[in-house]
């Protein structure tokens, strides 16, 4: 056993397993605080490390032309845990990586059980951690209790930002109607684990469709306290009844798109369709994709069965909707994810303001190969901004504009910039020198075809630069 000081991480979400992995990884012991099951949280059902609550997929698995498939691949070099479970709790999905989540979290929290060099230690961290605890990372998610909050505030003298997410319904796969919905994955396209018809299509007609949102827009929904109501939902996590009151057309463009979709009874695309796909390894379980909500759940029943192919569904989970708690980050932590008003504290995952599973886990990764190297007396540079995972860095600690405490007077729209959730996507990565005009036969590019090749060049790009940031020490190739 190692006689070094141990790394703390609290919370064993997403982030924090991967922060505690990356560590012990590089030869220095970790202690990761878990409050579950001391303490549960509104939307955590089990006392699971990693455990999902959202949806079941990591999202895109393609890496050449997809930036989140791009950070999968960055993460499987770096050494990843919440990859390497994911790669080994995989689910048909057409070009997603979905897992089953209950043995995915069991892959994690297994891992990080045996290791030797990682102590768990169940129970709530209430205010600030002890001051002999000199490394601290802190990944208590969107979740983080009041008093670490309070604590937290009170230090860096920000006011508190916040935003809903929202949870989508999971439905059990015997109550759905399959003379209705049909096996098939958009325009046919095969994934990781799947075989090309991993998703069922619950198709609508234009009347179907209206009825529905008119029945979105009407239905009884959660209502907030006085001091939530002003809260900002993330765009990238909007609740179904949310996108109807933008525009009666908002679902048809968004989750409910029908393009590459053919209704097996009429040979088209049907009007609007609403999609669900496999959420456990027994294929029981589907959820409904990107119907986050914020229904109240006898309203949820009602409307969703009026959907096509559901019309008696059993739903294993409803949807629900929790609030979500994020740091000016630009504005309070430094380049290595560590706290400018107290240096001991470094901060990972969607608390810095980052939005999805896998880009919490990244900076989980980040965060604790930062500590690592710190704990071993290492100068670990931050990885090249070509890369997702250097995008993403900067995008939270300096990439992003800075809310000032009045508006600049010379900025072309008066207006002050804000801070807000980002998912990793090719808009964060620096652009090419020189952008590719010609495909390899020598055919000038057009359109979505050259946007599909400057992709690939980048990404290309970023796995080239990531190569020399890895094999830096103490997390040279091999150890």
């Amino acid at each position: 056993m190692s006689t070094r000081e141990p790394i703390h991480v609290i919370g064993g979400g997403l982030a924090g397993s991967e922060a505690a992995w990356q560590i012990a990884r590089a030869g220095v012991p970790v202690v990761l605080h878990e409050m579950r099951p001391v303490r549960m949280t509104e939307a955590h059902k089990t006392e699971g490390l990693a455990e999902l609550v959202c949806s079941n997929s990591f999202r895109s698995d393609e890496w050449e032309t997809n930036a989140v498939g791009l950070l999968h691949e960055e993460m499987r070099r770096a050494g990843s845990l919440i990859l390497a479970s994911g790669d080994e709790t995989k689910l048909p999905a057409g070009g997603a990586l979905a897992v089953d989540r209950d043995a995915f979290s069991g892959k994690v929290t297994a891992a990080l059980s045996s290791h030797p060099l990682v102590t768990i230690a169940r129970g709530e961290i209430a205010g600030l951690p002890p001051e002999d605890w000199d490394s601290v990372i802190v990944a208590t998610g969107p979740l983080t209790s009041p008093a670490l909050s309070r604590a937290v505030a009170g230090l860096t003298g920000e006011a508190e930002l916040a935003f809903f997410d929202a949870i989508a319904p999971v439905i059990h796969r015997d109550s759905i109607d399959t003379s209705v919905a049909w096996f098939q994955s958009r325009y046919d396209k095969a994934g990781p684990a799947g075989t090309g018809a991993d998703y069922l299509n619950c198709p609508m007609t234009k009347d179907q469709y209206e009825a529905f949102v008119d029945a979105l827009l009407a239905g009884d929904k959660t209502s907030f306290k006085e001091w939530e109501a002003t809260t900002p939902y993330f765009d990238g996590c909007l609740p179904v009844e949310v996108m109807a009151e933008r525009g009666r057309e908002t679902l048809r463009f968004g989750p409910m798109k029908p393009v590459g979709l053919d209704d097996p009874r009429t040979g088209r695309w049907p009007y609007a369709v609403v999609q669900l796909r496999q959420d456990n390894a027994l294929a029981t379980l589907w959820n409904m994709v990107g119907f986050q909500t914020k229904l109240k759940h006898a309203e949820q029943v009602r409307i969703f069965r009026m959907i096509p192919g559901l019309g008696n569904a059993e739903f294993a989970r409803l949807g629900g909707l929790h609030r979500n708690t994020y740091l000016n980050s630009p504005r309070v932590l430094d380049r290595a994810l560590r706290l400018k008003a107290m240096p001991r504290l470094r901060f990972a995952g969607q608390i810095t303001g980052v939005e999805g599973y896998v880009e919490s886990a990244a900076i989980g990764l980040l965060a604790g190969r930062l500590a690592a190297a710190e704990r071993l007396g290492h100068t670990l540079a931050a990885p090249p901004p070509t890369t997702a995972l250097g995008a993403l860095l900067d995008h939270i600690t300096g990439g992003h504009v800075l809310v000032d405490e009045e508006p600049d007077p010379t900025a072309s729209s008066g207006r002050r910039g804000s801070f807000q959730p980002m998912n990793i996507n090719y808009g964060l990565l620096p652009p090419l020198d020189d952008a590719p005009t010609q495909g390899p036969d020598g055919r000038r590019l057009k359109g979505k075809e050259r946007g599909t090749a400057k992709k690939r060049v980048m990404s290309r790009r970023a796995l080239a630069d990531l190569a020399p940031w890895l094999a830096a020490a103490p997390f040279a190739a091999g150890t």
